[in-house]
């Protein structure tokens, strides 16, 4: 927890205005807000942790849980939504066996709904660690996810 203090230490004598920068600043640093880090920030701005709590579940960019090795994004956008992103968000909560907003138990996945990644022309599209895979079908996420899958076993065998 020396990161949340050397981030605590930036705001002294900090109020309730400061709130979602430290959250920003704590979810940049640690990968996502935990439940220790809400309650050492609600003790620092003298705020309750469900205010916290309430005030970060309310953004749809703070996370809760730490990101898969391989974090996936969904596009949600009109382009993406009229070629059926749908199914391919239903494929990924299928195939990975969580929701959106959810990592998977291994660690491997974690699986984000996003409104617009920018890539209209290859409708729809995700992203896997950043990676744009466009055209996307239920099929196309099964071989994806094989793929991430077999990698992991690959790299576990040469170690």
């Amino acid at each position: 927890m020396n990161s949340l203090q050397t981030i605590l230490d930036k705001y002294p004598n900090a109020g309730r205005d400061a709130l979602i920068p430290l959250l920003q600043e704590v979810q940049e640093q640690e990968g996502f807000i935990s439940r220790e880090a809400i309650a050492v920030v609600g003790k620092h701005l003298n705020l309750p942790a469900s205010k916290i709590y309430g005030v970060a579940t309310f953004y749809n960019q703070f996370r809760f849980a730490p990101l898969g090795k391989y974090h996936i994004q969904v596009c949600r956008g009109t382009a993406c939504h009229v070629k059926n992103s749908i199914k391919v968000l239903d494929a990924l909560k299928r195939e990975l066996k969580i929701d959106a907003g959810q990592t998977s138990r291994d660690g491997l996945f974690s699986l984000e709904v996003v409104a617009c990644l920018g890539a209209c022309g290859l409708a729809p599209v995700i992203t896997v660690n950043g990676e744009f895979y466009a055209a996307m079908t239920p099929e196309k996420v099964k071989k994806i996810i094989n793929t991430c899958r077999r990698e992991v076993k690959e790299n576990a065998t040469v170690k």
